[in-house]
């Protein structure tokens, strides 16, 4: 006998551009401005900037390190929940990261054949997991001219009664765009007219640049509206690797069922810790807040005085994208640059974004101080060989 045969192989899945970038270089660089979260709390922060002290530690101690509560402790999902308005622990659904979360609602709700818009650039899962599940991706651009924000005209007609979902970042990973709350009611009215479900990954949610307020989440303004985040971004807790889908019932069920077959659960510990941090969401997001805000005025300055720079100046979230005109693409911008200076950008070519480059402001503010003279060293020496080369 012989084995079966595909006549075709299965679908395959794009490498991801932005994860492999970091991979080969965020640990070889002196300086980097590549990294999206917010500057990472150490657990001695995370206590004092809760009002706790070693005794919430102590209450592991007695815990047997088993799985835990199999869908997250309910104190988990009661802090989840409290951060959005309506919400409660049973709309919650706790996945590893926001990453894992995404996974989850694509895997559960989307199949060969089915229509989604995705607003890009975005987070590269929000296209190429629904293509390698046999999705028709209809890829819907946001511009600069427009400050990344959609023309809603123009989704409106790019969705139809034949869409079933329609995806996108809010704030936007990598501009930095944010979405209003009549933006988004604006596209909640466009998908309910065409039936299609609304997934918004909120990770970045909380870090406006001029709104105290966590802000409106998807899922306090429609029916079908799916939110997912987690800890590693506004809440600078990446290493707890957890995250949350908040949705409908229907969303829900179809989520547990996949979730059944590759999480069973997450981190008792990183249960216990995400925990403490959010029942103190509005200190560690206020922190959050301070970091991004104080980075983002360097960077705006910084980006002031270089003439081969340009961006639209980001509204929220933790990353910048810039275009610059060297004649040169942006991974053998980027790959110089950490070979001359040791400063690591993001090249737009990882997200698709060709003669940009993204850059994280919610590092260290003494990292920014150090690495953004590096780059205008890089930009003067690139732009005066050039300037040489054209001139000979």
């Amino acid at each position: 006998m012989t084995a079966d045969i595909r006549e075709e192989p299965p679908m395959q899945i794009e490498p991801f551009g932005v994860e492999i970038w970091m991979n080969a270089h965020e640990n070889d660089c002196a300086i980097n401005l590549a990294e999206t979260c917010v500057s990472s709390l150490t657990l001695d922060e995370l206590l004092r900037l809760t009002g706790r002290n070693a005794d919430a530690l102590a209450e592991l101690l007695p815990r047997k390190l088993g799985y835990g509560a199999i869908e997250g402790s309910d104190r988990l999902r009661d802090a989840i929940a409290a951060l959005y308005a309506d919400a409660t622990r049973e709309d919650v659904i706790v996945a590893h990261g926001t990453a894992g979360a995404n996974a989850l609602v694509w895997q559960a709700m989307v199949g060969a054949g089915d229509q989604v818009v995705s607003l890009v650039p975005t987070y590269q899962q929000h296209v190429s997991i629904p293509e390698s599940l046999g999705a028709e991706v209809v890829r819907f651009p946001l511009r600069p001219e427009e400050n990344w924000l959609p023309d809603t005209d123009a989704l409106a007609r790019a969705v139809t009664p034949g869409t079933r979902m329609v995806a996108l970042t809010n704030p936007n990973n990598p501009t930095g765009a944010l979405i209003d709350r009549a933006g988004l009611e604006r596209i909640v009215e466009i998908a309910r007219a065409a039936g299609a479900w609304l997934l918004v990954d909120e990770v970045y949610r909380g870090t406006a640049q001029d709104d105290d307020s966590i802000g409106p989440s998807v899922v306090d303004l429609y029916e079908r509206g799916i939110s997912t985040a987690g800890m590693s971004k506004a809440f600078a807790l990446a290493g707890l690797r957890l995250g949350w889908v908040v949705g409908p019932e229907e969303v829900r069920t179809a989520v547990s069922r996949h979730r059944d077959y590759n999480t069973i659960s997450v981190g008792l510990i990183d249960d216990h810790l995400a925990a403490l941090a959010l029942e103190s969401a509005d200190r560690v997001l206020d922190r959050s807040r301070r970091i991004t805000r104080g980075n983002l005025e360097l960077i705006d300055t910084w980006i002031g005085s270089e003439p081969h720079l340009d961006w639209v100046r980001p509204r929220a979230g933790t990353t910048a994208l810039v275009a610059y005109d060297l004649d040169l693409p942006s991974e053998r911008f980027c790959l110089d640059l950490l070979a001359e200076e040791g400063v690591l950008f993001t090249p737009g070519s990882a997200m698709g974004m060709e003669g940009h480059v993204r850059i994280g402001f919610a590092n260290d503010p003494a990292a920014l101080e150090a690495g953004l003279p590096r780059v205008s060293a890089y930009l003067a020496r690139h732009a005066g060989e050039r300037a040489k080369l054209r001139a000979g």
